[in-house]
């Protein structure tokens, strides 16, 4: 597989996690950056089984150096999304990076148990516990008791 496959296939949920983690600007900074590393070391990522996993691993690495306070979600512009709990952004922003990340990329993006488990580099069994943990906490957070 070529890195511009790799990028085509991988690099949006690369991208997608990586924002989920350390919010979108540092987020995207940090997915540039494990990219550019990524292309410069494409004959050697290539061989190894899982490059999306290993290229998190590297945007993890920027997004700490990139960081300068917690990771914040952005209050939408008001004009310019549907209408959602208010009180959404902060039980989001309450949760671990691992449940965040688990939660925007499976009922956010709609991508598989699978696929997120494989590009965090975790069993899916981990996936499946940082959504159940973090649904616990969101369902707490915005006092809903029943769920249709």
């Amino acid at each position: 597989m070529s890195f511009e496959q790799f990028v085509a296939e991988q690099g949006p949920a690369l991208r997608a996690a990586l924002v989920a983690a350390y919010g979108p600007e540092v987020g995207l900074d940090a997915a540039s950056e494990a990219l550019a590393y990524g292309w410069e070391e494409w004959p050697r990522l290539a061989a190894m089984d899982n490059p999306a996993g290993y290229l998190f691993r590297v945007g993890q690495s920027a997004a700490r150096r990139l960081r300068r306070s917690p990771a914040q979600l952005p209050a939408p512009p008001p004009n310019e999304l549907p209408h959602f709990e208010p009180a959404l952004l902060p039980a989001l922003a309450a949760l671990s990076d691992g449940q965040r990340i688990c939660v925007a990329l499976v009922h956010g993006y709609g991508y598989p148990v699978a696929e997120v488990a494989r590009l965090l580099d975790v069993s899916d069994s981990t996936v499946r516990t940082h959504l159940l943990r973090a649904m616990q906490r969101l369902r707490t957070a915005l006092e809903v008791h029943h769920v249709d």
